[in-house]
């Protein structure tokens, strides 16, 4: 897969050291030339969206936020605007032809909720959960937790939120965790949080006999029930095929029960992912119940 299309995937953000596991030294050189990435720290790429946006900002005297916002600060994320997004004071107008290249929210920022171009990380936490879907909302609450935004942190800001959006912002706060590895993950977990009788816990070790030792994406303890989001960000050889294999192989052998979810499904097919989570749940309460 190019560069160009590989970046949505991994989430908008990605390390040098993912983008030539994945790929290749001269793949990264040539998207960095053709301006398929750009540089947003030492080691750490982006798609252009990112430097589009704060240009547009400038232009209209307002500020990157939301989704765009998340990216500026380095956060990985489930989509990728389509145009950069920019928040902009509720009496500004701008004109049709800008408008047509930006996603703009009209919203009265004070000074401490911006800095320089961009909204603070609080304040693109809190536009995030009040106004997006709670899959999106929550990708971005677990990659700002992963890079060193402080939980407590999310979680006082959720607390003294009032108004509009701020039950939703609430629950992404308290389902938010820092150890979800990506996007993919997260959005599958976004799935799971909401079926009766799952409880899923990110990134568990789990050991068992024959030298299990097998570090799994989401699992639930009780129907010793294991989710995987295969993603091509740790498979592509043989080797990492074998080492999968084997591992799904001694994790049923040791009785736990293994799901692999593609990232299309989890991203374009929830309805389908939600069923086959249902319908797996369902059985293992009637096995459960059985056996008790």
């Amino acid at each position: 897969m190019e560069i160009a299309e590989l970046m949505p995937v991994l989430g908008g953000v990605a390390s040098r050291r993912m983008l030539v596991n994945v790929t290749s030294r001269r793949a990264l050189d040539d998207a960095l030339r053709a301006g398929e990435l750009v540089r947003v720290g030492r080691g750490r790429y982006a798609v252009p969206a990112v430097h589009a946006g704060t240009e547009l900002a400038l232009k209209v005297s307002g500020h990157v936020c939301l989704v765009s916002a998340a990216l500026e600060h380095g956060w990985r994320v489930k989509l990728v605007p389509e145009r950069p997004q920019v928040a902009v004071p509720k009496d500004r107008r701008v004109d049709a032809a800008t408008r047509a290249l930006v996603e703009l929210s009209w919203v009265d920022l004070h000074d401490g909720h911006t800095e320089g171009l961009c909204t603070t990380e609080a304040k693109t936490l809190e536009m995030c959960g009040r106004r997006l879907p709670f899959d999106e909302a929550l990708s971005i609450a677990d990659s700002a937790l992963r890079e060193g935004f402080p939980r407590q942190a999310l979680l006082d800001l959720a607390r003294t939120a009032r108004g509009p959006g701020s039950a939703r912002l609430r629950r992404v706060a308290e389902v938010a965790d820092g150890r979800a590895a990506n996007p993919f993950e997260s959005v599958l977990r976004a799935i799971a949080v909401d079926l009766p009788g799952l409880d899923v816990e990110p990134q568990v070790t789990v050991r068992g006999d024959l030298g299990l030792v097998a570090r799994s994406d989401l699992v639930d303890r009780r129907l010793r029930l294991v989710l995987e989001a295969d993603s091509f960000e740790w498979h592509g050889d043989r080797a990492a095929l074998r080492r999968d294999a084997r591992r799904y192989d001694l994790l049923v052998a040791n009785g736990w029960q293994v799901l692999r979810f593609a990232w299309e499904d989890v991203m374009h097919d929830q309805a389908w992912v939600r069923s086959v989570l249902y319908a797996t749940v369902a059985r293992t309460e009637r096995g459960l119940d059985a056996c008790g």
